[in-house]
């Protein structure tokens, strides 16, 4: 078994963070909530021999081994495998693959027969993290004639998979911020790409202030008011002016045009002050 090639896509199999019967993981805290999933690979699925598989994360970011960012971590996959000591680093050989360049994708070959496949969310050491984040454990079969693929809609726009859905992790419409504030992307049923790079089901952010959508047919406009993240970035420190600001984000594809149909937050409004919070009513 070997490990090829790097896209993504969407469909939800996810775990909340949770501990395992091998150990509460290492020292590095994992966010409440995080998931970690494999996007359009259900329990019991017929594949390829060479298949392309997806991995999806909620609620924290992807940073490559060896960085060391907060609230983050990198994909691992394990193959024919049972959980390893989830406070020891995860091992690397052929039943356990490491993407520590922070890959969210991976294409790998497998003989036909069934197999059993699970994403392990490690630290930059490799660890796990306290609670280890990591998906159910899912059985594929693997056939020499893979199913057949649905047809690509007609249309000079990329299709969006149903249940796309891209929102503000960390912000809620009416909130009180500071002029620069950090703004976490969230992401699900698709996968990031970074701008150029051409992958069913994938795209980046786009982050829009203070501006009504453009049109949907043609790339976003790149200026002041629509912030681009082509490299793939899922988050941004931005600065905003004192006052009341309105956010939307809309992901694009490999040439910044939106999805058909758009994958598209609802608008939130936020006001900035120069302390962040709401300030207090004068009696």
């Amino acid at each position: 078994m070997r490990t090829f090639a790097f896209w993504s896509l969407m469909l939800v199999t996810g775990v909340m963070a949770s501990s395992g019967a091998h150990g509460a993981g290492g020292t590095t805290p994992s966010r409440p909530g995080a998931i970690v999933y494999f996007i359009d690979l259900k329990d019991g699925a017929t594949i390829a021999p060479k298949t392309v598989i997806h991995f999806g994360l909620r609620g924290m970011g992807i940073a490559p081994a060896g960085s060391d960012k907060e609230d983050s971590g990198h994909h691992h996959l394990l193959i024919d495998s049972e959980l390893p000591p989830l406070d020891e680093p995860i091992p690397s050989d052929f039943n356990h693959l490491h993407f520590g360049a922070g890959q969210t994708e991976a294409e790998v070959n497998l003989p036909p027969g069934p197999h059993t496949l699970q994403l392990l969310l490690g630290d930059k050491n490799h660890i796990p993290h306290s609670p280890p984040v990591m998906s159910e454990r899912i059985r594929v079969i693997v056939a020499e004639t893979p199913p057949p693929s649905a047809p690509e809609a007609n249309s000079s726009r990329h299709p969006s998979p149903p249940g796309a859905r891209v929102y503000f992790e960390n912000l809620r419409d009416g909130a009180y911020v500071s002029r620069k504030v950090r703004i976490r992307f969230g992401l699900l049923n698709m996968g990031v790409a970074p701008a150029g790079f051409e992958k069913a089901n994938t795209g980046h952010h786009h982050l829009l202030i203070d501006t009504p959508l453009p049109p949907m047919d043609e790339p976003i406009p790149s200026d002041p008011n629509h912030l681009h993240f082509g490299a793939g970035q899922t988050e941004a420190q931005v600065t905003l002016p004192l006052g009341t600001h309105t956010l939307q984000l809309l992901f694009g594809d490999n040439n910044h045009v939106p999805h058909d149909p758009p994958i598209m937050s609802k608008p939130i409004k936020v006001t900035v002050t120069k302390n962040g919070r709401k300030p207090r009513r004068r009696r």
